[in-house]
């Protein structure tokens, strides 16, 4: 999405060709260098950062573990061939949201885990209203006209998706006044 993050990561390398390291490059460790910071910003911009970016990706730079260094050792292996240096082993060493949004990035993390377990908690409710209207219905308890249906329903729903306790009221008259 274009959000600005660090990246860092771990390359161990060496010289597998002297010759091409001597010959192709100018200078084989600046040329090191300079292909893995390409690489690593390739990696970067090819995969999201999170599922929150694109829910479809089978792939993300947080959840991606060893397919991830796994792109990257492949990448930088193509990238450095030319010049002789083989690649031992490459890893992400360091992901995070920059700091300049970092604390917007954590914001959106807890609305989303907010919105996940408030959809939890209205699924439940709806559950237990069903189970109760139908155990009412059904052991004959209390007959219920629609609108009192709605009234109980519209209650319950409260009580059960609130975060404080139900305060309750009592009715002095009849459930009609």
């Amino acid at each position: 999405m274009g959000n600005p993050i660090e990246i860092a990561a771990v390359i161990v390398w060496q010289v597998k060709d002297t010759y091409k390291a001597a010959f192709e490059v100018s200078d084989y460790t600046h040329y090191v260098k300079i292909q893995s910071e390409a690489a690593i910003r390739h990696l970067a911009t090819s995969c999201p950062y999170d599922h929150m970016e694109d829910e479809n990706a089978t792939i993300t730079l947080r959840d991606g573990g060893e397919q991830v260094n796994a792109l990257l050792e492949k990448e930088l292996n193509e990238r450095l061939g030319a010049a002789g240096i083989n690649i031992l082993e490459a890893r992400i060493s360091h992901l995070a949201y920059a700091a300049e949004i970092a604390g917007a990035m954590l914001q959106r993390q807890q609305a989303t885990a907010i919105v996940a377990a408030r959809f939890k908690i209205v699924e439940g409710a709806v559950g237990m209203v069903e189970l109760a209207l139908e155990q009412l219905s059904r052991k004959q308890i209390v007959n219920l006209d629609e609108d009192k249906k709605a009234q109980m329903v519209s209650n319950l729903m409260v009580v059960l998706c609130g975060e404080k306790g139900a305060q309750p009221i009592l009715n002095t008259g009849t459930l009609y006044q």
